[in-house]
């Protein structure tokens, strides 16, 4: 079982297949799953996209960039907020931290109280990304991950099972294993550049999975690696026998 692990949830994943914001059902099957973590003794530290609310790249068509990311720090927020009281159905403790100060909605993050509240048991929501534009909330993942000394950062994703060797198509092959040097030579874009250079440079593994595989979350955190992509420094590229 991983000791500590920073997850990014997919926003647009929050949404489930229904036109609402939130599909409840899915919330309840993670917050199920952080449950079987959280007393199988992993610290967890979540950060949660804005994609159910806003999507920056939209945004920047036609509007400033730094204000289409500075709503796209607010739907974390906003995300963050409703999960942590979503989990409250689960007898699941946790609370919202932000870079800056929401009044007294959330909590000012700093790495000695995040993790003080982790070795509790308590889930930490890391939302409002890094307060600055141009960072995406993979960047912040994995910036926790290397702040908090993760074991692993677990990259879920909506719709994709894994990092592939092209489009996730029927063509392409999916990665049972790779390292970050081939991934940022062959530009397999399953984070962007800056958490890319943040895990390379921290030396910090992550391994990226389908939002929807069964008990998904549970599996990674006691790193069951059957299904999904490991990725670190020092891993030999392999493929699994057929595509996902």
């Amino acid at each position: 079982m991983l000791k500590r692990a920073i997850i990014k949830l997919s926003g647009e994943a929050l949404a489930g297949s229904s036109n609402e914001s939130f599909c409840d059902e899915t919330i309840d099957t993670i917050a199920s799953q952080l449950k079987i973590a959280l007393e199988a003794g992993t610290e967890i530290a979540l950060v949660v996209g804005g994609g159910n609310f806003w999507r920056g790249r939209v945004g920047k068509n036609v509007m400033n960039r730094v204000k289409a990311d500075q709503m796209g720090m607010l739907a974390t927020v906003m995300n963050a907020i409703y999960l942590a009281e979503a989990f409250k159905r689960h007898e699941i403790e946790s609370v919202v931290m932000t870079p800056m100060p929401f009044a007294n909605m959330t909590r000012i993050y700093d790495k000695d109280s995040a993790l003080a509240f982790m070795k509790k048991s308590i889930i930490t929501f890391h939302a409002a990304g890094l307060c600055h534009p141009y960072f995406s909330t993979d960047s912040v993942t994995a910036l926790r991950g290397a702040e908090l000394e993760a074991e692993c950062v677990l990259y879920t994703k909506n719709g994709v099972g894994g990092v592939y060797d092209g489009i996730p198509t029927d063509n392409a092959k999916m990665y049972k294993s790779l390292s970050y040097k081939v991934a940022l030579e062959k530009q397999l874009q399953f984070v962007d550049l800056a958490a890319l250079t943040i895990l390379i440079e921290a030396n910090v593994p992550s391994f990226v999975f389908g939002l929807g595989e069964e008990d998904g979350i549970v599996r990674a955190c006691m790193s069951k690696h059957n299904f999904g992509t490991q990725l670190n420094s020092n891993i030999e590229e392999e493929f699994y026998v057929s595509a996902h």
